[in-house]
């Protein structure tokens, strides 16, 4: 990088928590990262995209001073504005056809049957008619919107009863995602069956076994990187995430499996001048692995996690490939040989009361060294109001915590459970 000035780097929905965490990139001190458009107007409500494309052009061309570097982290839309912006400013990025391809559930796994094997049987479900599984699939099976971010409108359904429920809801909310969706697809020259599924379809899924696993990587100049293998462990029983732990415990062949399908696949949805996290499934008793989405951005939630061990927030790599320069890869400097994001949650409704206040939350992380706490409702909202929620759980806080073993990753994690303050008043189902 020349280091006789600085670099405009613009965040599409920079948000103060990464705000903080960019500033540990080694190369902070000669950028100046400026926030484009505001998180809340990126995931609140249904998005305008041509209104917020015309809002970021505007704050782009009024800016004094040279442009740099547009990046984002975040799902739809975001994912979906950096490279239609990059490509209009001419800046590095790679292509929205390659981001849609890994991020429209269909038209991805029409793109990945190409070149593995390593997926579940998936067909279309007909959201018009009569609620009928797809033929040749067989129950457990996931129903899920071919575009959603969070597991939002996901659900496992175990037969026909649960099947026809999943449907009606998701008919009903949809379009809050696929309606602006569409809009980003009519830029795009659609293979027919892609444009005939179009941005509000319902994809079917049989259901997956064993152990989660996240591979994250970058591309560079056609170049296909990982540079990180986490593992996902759910909560007993349930499919909602308990925690994100890196790095993976799973054994060198498995991790080299993971990285080959990685690279088969962004290599075929020709992604390129970008990052990217992939989740897989593996199942340690008949060691097969399938492939269970595709990311076009890194995990922003990881960056904690990279940095505790590696010594370098994964964000690193999104703002070098935004520079148009080749990542720096770990020197595994962290101080921490293992980290978790932990997800503390509550699986029933409820009016928040009162949250963990910050004189709470600042006793807590000085006391527990490799600790960062995010509490994620407000006081008066209610847990089912919160936004990017699945369709099983709500968050309330996030918990990031470095340590030496995993004994000590999970006292750590059953501490901060024990002490932060929660308080709830109990919301009735309906009809009870």
């Amino acid at each position: 990088m020349d280091t006789s000035e600085h670099k405009n780097v613009f965040v599409v929905g920079l948000d103060d928590k990464n705000r903080e965490t960019l500033a540990h990139v080694p190369d902070a001190a000669r950028l100046r990262f400026h926030g484009l458009l505001d998180p809340g107007e990126l995931q609140e409500g249904e998005v305008d995209i041509e209104a917020l494309l015309d809002k970021a052009r505007s704050q782009l061309d009024s800016f004094d001073g040279s442009i740099d570097a547009i990046v984002g982290y975040w799902d739809f839309p975001v994912s979906m504005l950096v490279p239609i912006l990059t490509a209009e400013y001419g800046l590095p990025g790679t292509s929205l056809e390659s981001v849609v391809k890994c991020e429209h559930k269909y038209w991805s796994r029409l793109e990945q049957s190409k070149v593995i094997s390593e997926l579940p049987r998936f067909a279309l479900v007909d959201l018009e008619g009569p609620a009928r599984p797809p033929e040749g699939l067989e129950f457990p099976m996931w129903l899920k919107p071919v575009k959603s971010f969070s597991s939002d409108l996901a659900f496992r359904v175990e037969d026909e009863k649960e099947f026809t429920e999943a449907v009606d809801r998701i008919r009903e909310g949809i379009g809050r995602i696929g309606r602006p969706f569409e809009s980003i697809l009519s830029r795009l020259d659609l293979p027919p069956e892609v444009a005939e599924a179009g941005g509000q379809a319902c994809l079917a899924e049989e259901a997956l076994r064993g152990v989660q696993v996240a591979v994250e990587g970058y591309v560079h100049n056609g170049e296909v990187v990982v540079y990180g293998v986490l593992d996902s462990v759910d909560y007993p029983g349930s499919p909602v995430f308990l925690r994100h732990q890196y790095p993976s415990v799973l054994d060198d062949d498995v991790v080299a499996r993971l990285d080959d399908i990685s690279r088969r696949v962004i290599t075929q949805v020709g992604l390129d001048s970008a990052t990217y996290s992939i989740e897989f499934f593996y199942d340690p008793l008949t060691g097969d692995i399938n492939l269970l989405e595709i990311n076009a951005r890194h995990s922003q939630s990881h960056a904690e996690l990279f940095e505790y061990v590696d010594g370098l927030p994964n964000h690193d790599f999104m703002i070098s490939l935004g520079l148009g320069r080749e990542p720096r890869m770990p020197e595994n400097r962290g101080r921490y040989p293992l980290a978790a994001k932990w997800y503390y949650r509550r699986f029933t409704d409820a009016r928040v009361v009162a949250v963990p206040d910050q004189e709470e939350i600042d006793r807590l992380t000085a006391e527990i060294p490799g600790l960062k706490i995010k509490v994620v409702p407000r006081p008066g909202q209610r847990l089912s109001d919160m936004i990017d929620q699945d369709s099983y759980s709500f968050e309330l806080a996030h918990l990031f915590i470095g340590a030496e073993d995993e004994t000590a990753l999970r006292a750590k994690y059953e501490r901060c459970v024990e002490e932060l303050t929660f308080e709830f008043d109990h919301i009735e189902a309906p009809g009870s």
